[in-house]
């Protein structure tokens, strides 16, 4: 065997390894998180606690829905007279939400009605909710995979 060949069996040989070690590397790491999904959560400057619901059932893709947003103190108090601007979009996309929806009814015991959202295709969605009140001005994102 010549020594031109030698070199390309053992450069074979070593791809061979490495490509096994990677494979054994991959397949055994654990999966990256997933967004975090939550439908409840502290505002992120801690001002209100907020939960999301949809208003009737689960939203479908390309389906105008209503959803309901509960806004409270951090003392579990109702929030009344919150303004509440709505933005989101894909993050993996790059693009906002395909409507304008918008704050429409104070439903009571600190629920505000949500309406004209839509979802125009599948994945990974954030809702994000900019919330003016007594207490302050405070924001809460929420994530969204449909």
């Amino acid at each position: 065997m010549t020594s031109a060949w030698r070199m390309i069996v053992g450069a074979f040989g070593l791809v061979a390894l490495a490509i096994g070690f990677l494979s054994i590397v991959f397949l055994t790491a654990p999966a990256a998180p997933g967004p975090d999904l939550a439908r409840s959560k502290n505002s992120a400057k801690g001002l209100y606690s907020v939960a999301i619901a949809p208003e009737a059932t689960e939203p479908k893709q390309g389906e105008l829905h209503a959803w309901v947003v509960t806004v409270k103190t951090r003392q579990g108090a109702p929030v009344e007279g919150a303004a509440i601007a709505i933005g989101g979009g894909m993050p993996e996309h790059a693009h906002g939400l395909p409507t304008s929806p918008e704050a429409t009814a104070y439903l009571g015991d600190g629920r505000y009605r949500i309406e004209g959202m839509k979802f125009s295709m599948t994945g990974w969605w954030q809702l994000k909710l900019g919330i003016t009140a007594r207490a302050g001005a405070d924001e809460a994102t929420f994530n969204l995979v449909l």
